[in-house]
C-alpha cells in the first residue's frame, strides 16, 4: 500500500474510532444521566434526537460529498460533531442535553458515511474486504475501551465527562484528514435538492413524533400517531415524484438494485435490533441486576470483540462463500442469540449475559461489515456517496423508529406493572426518586417493573431479528459484477 494511502486510512480509522467511543461511552452511562436527571421518561429522547438529526443530514453530506468532495464534507462534519459534544458535556438538564445531542447528530451523519464512501473510492473489491476488516478493528477496539472509559470516569468524575472524551480525538482526525487526503474532482454549478430534503426531513421528523408519542401515558390516544404516519408516507410518496423530477436528486432512485433494497432492509431491522440491546442491556445489568456502571462495561465489551472476530473472518470468506450465505449465517446467529434473551431474569449470571452478548456481536459484526462492501460495490465513483449515504439513512432511520418504539413500550409496561398491583398515577421517569422509594413502593418492585419491560423488549428483538433472517432469504445468489 502506499504511504499515501495509509495516511488516509490511518485518518479514517481516527475518525471512525470517534464514533464508537461515544457510541459505547453514552450507551453505558445512560442509567446513570437518566437517574441524575429525573429522565427516565425522556431517555429514548437522547438517542432519537441524536439519530433523527443524523438521519435527516446523511443523505445531504453524501450528496455533498459526491459534489465537493470527501475531505471538506466530512471535516465540517466532524467540526460540529465536536460543537455538540462539548454543549452535551456542560448540560444540567435532560432538556438541554436532548437539544445538544440533536446538535451532535447533525455532525456523526457525516462520520460513517462519507469515511466508508472514502474507502470505496480508494481500494478495489479485493483490498476493499481487507480494508473493512481495519476499519472494524479500530471500531472493536473503541469498542472495547469506550465501556471501560465510561464507566471509570462516571464512577470516578461524573457522566459529564463522556462527551468531552470527544474532543482530542476528533481534532486529530481533522488534522490527518486535512494534511493527507488529497483529492480531484470536477467541480461545477450545482442545484441543491431543497424540496426534496425539506420533504424527507419533514416526513421523518412526523414519523418519530408518531412513535414518540404512544408512550407518554397508560392509556394513549393513538390518533395523533396515526395522523402522524399517514401524513409522512403520503410525504414518502410526494417525495418519489420531487426526487424524479429533480436534476440532482439527494436519493436517486438507480442506485437501488434488488441486491441494495434486501441489504437495506436487512441495515434497517439489524440496526432496531442493535439499539435495544446498546440501550436496554446497561438498564438490565444496572437497574435490574445492581451491579455499577463499570461492570456492565464489562459485560458489554465482549460484543465488540466478537464483532471485530466476525467482520475480519466474514470479509475475507466472502468471495470463497459468497455475501448471500455469509448475510444469512449472520441472521440466523442474530435470531438464535436474540431467543436467549428470553432466559434473562432477576437472578441471571453475569456469565451467561456475556455468552449471550458475545454471540450477539458475532453476528452484527458480520453483517454490518458485509453489507456495507456490497452497497460499495452496487455503484461507480458519481454515486458512491449517495448509496453509502442511503444505506447509512437506512441504520440511522432502523435505530431512530427503534428506539421511540423501545422507549414507548418500555414506559407503558412499567406502568402497566404498577397497575396490575393496583398502584396507579406512576411516571416512570421518577422511579428512582425520593417520593417514590420513600413510598410504599419497593426498590424490588421498582427491579421487577423494569424487569417485566425489558422481557417484551426482547420478545420484540425476536420478532426484527426473524423479519430480517426472512428478508435475507431474497438476496440474489449472484451479484452484478462491476
Amino acid at each position: 500500500m502506499e504511504s499515501k494511502n495509509r495516511n488516509i486510512i490511518i485518518a479514517i480509522m481516527l475518525a471512525t474510532f470517534l464514533g464508537a467511543v461515544e457510541g459505547t461511552v453514552v450507551t453505558t452511562a445512560i442509567p446513570t444521566i437518566v437517574k441524575s436527571l429525573n429522565g427516565f421518561a425522556l431517555m429514548s429522547w437522547i438517542f432519537s434526537m441524536y439519530l433523527l438529526t443524523a438521519t435527516i443530514t446523511t443523505p445531504i453530506y453524501g450528496k455533498l460529498s459526491d459534489l465537493y468532495g470527501r475531505k471538506n464534507t466530512l471535516i465540517v462534519g466532524i467540526s460540529i460533531f465536536l460543537l455538540g459534544s462539548f454543549l452535551c458535556g456542560i448540560s444540567m438538564n435532560m432538556y438541554s442535553l436532548i437539544a445538544f445531542r440533536a446538535i451532535q447528530g447533525i455532525g456523526a451523519g457525516s462520520i460513517f458515511t462519507v469515511t466508508y464512501t472514502i474507502v470505496g473510492d480508494l481500494f478495489d473489491a479485493s483490498e476493499r474486504a481487507k480494508i473493512q476488516g481495519w476499519v472494524s478493528t479500530v471500531w472493536g477496539g473503541a469498542s472495547l475501551l469506550g465501556p471501560f472509559l465510561g464507566g471509570f470516569l462516571i464512577d470516578t468524575l461524573s457522566w459529564h465527562w463522556i462527551f468531552f472524551i470527544n474532543i482530542p480525538f476528533g481534532i486529530i482526525s481533522i488534522v490527518l484528514l486535512k494534511n493527507n487526503l488529497k483529492e480531484n474532482f470536477e467541480k461545477r454549478k450545482v442545484r441543491i435538492d431543497y424540496m426534496g430534503t425539506l420533504v424527507l426531513t419533514v416526513s421523518i421528523v412526523l414519523i418519530l413524533y408518531g412513535f414518540l408519542s404512544v408512550g407518554k401515558k397508560s392509556s394513549p390516544d393513538l390518533a395523533p400517531t396515526i395522523i402522524c404516519i399517514s401524513i409522512s408516507l403520503v410525504l414518502l410518496f410526494v417525495f418519489y415524484f420531487v426526487e424524479k423530477k429533480s436534476g440532482e436528486p439527494i436519493m436517486p432512485f438507480e442506485i437501488f438494485t434488488r441486491a441494495n433494497i434486501v441489504v437495506n432492509i436487512v441495515s434497517f431491522l439489524g440496526s432496531a435490533s442493535l439499539i435495544a440491546i446498546d440501550v436496554y442491556m446497561p438498564i438490565y445489568i444496572q437497574n435490574v441486576l445492581g451491579f455499577g456502571a463499570t461492570i456492565s462495561g464489562v459485560c458489554i465489551a465482549p460484543m465488540s470483540f466478537t464483532w471485530l472476530i466476525s467482520s475480519i473472518i466474514l470479509s475475507k470468506w466472502m468471495t470463497i462463500y459468497k455475501e448471500r450465505n455469509i448475510i444469512l449465517i449472520c441472521s440466523m446467529v442474530l435470531l438464535f442469540s436474540s431467543l436467549m434473551l428470553l432466559t434473562f431474569n432477576l437472578g441471571s449470571t453475569l456469565l451467561w449475559i456475556i455468552l449471550c452478548i458475545s454471540i450477539m456481536g458475532f453476528g452484527f459484526g458480520g453483517t454490518f461489515t458485509i453489507v456495507t462492501i456490497v452497497v460499495q460495490d452496487s455503484v461507480d465513483y458519481a454515486m458512491r456517496g449517495a448509496a453509502m449515504a442511503s444505506n447509512a439513512l437506512l441504520r440511522n432511520l432502523g435505530q431512530t423508529i427503534g428506539v421511540s418504539i423501545f422507549g414507548s413500550i418500555f414506559n407503558l409496561s412499567i406502568i402497566k406493572y404498577f397497575e396490575d398491583i393496583g398502584i396507579k398515577g406512576i411516571n416512570p421517569s421518577n422511579l428512582y426518586s425520593s417520593s417514590i422509594l420513600n413510598s410504599s413502593i419497593s426498590l424490588q418492585s421498582v427491579k421487577e417493573s423494569l424487569n417485566s419491560g425489558l422481557h417484551l423488549l426482547f420478545i420484540c428483538v425476536i420478532g426484527i431479528n426473524l423479519i430480517s433472517f426472512l428478508f435475507a432469504l431474497l438476496f440474489p445468489k449472484k451479484l452484478k459484477s462491476e
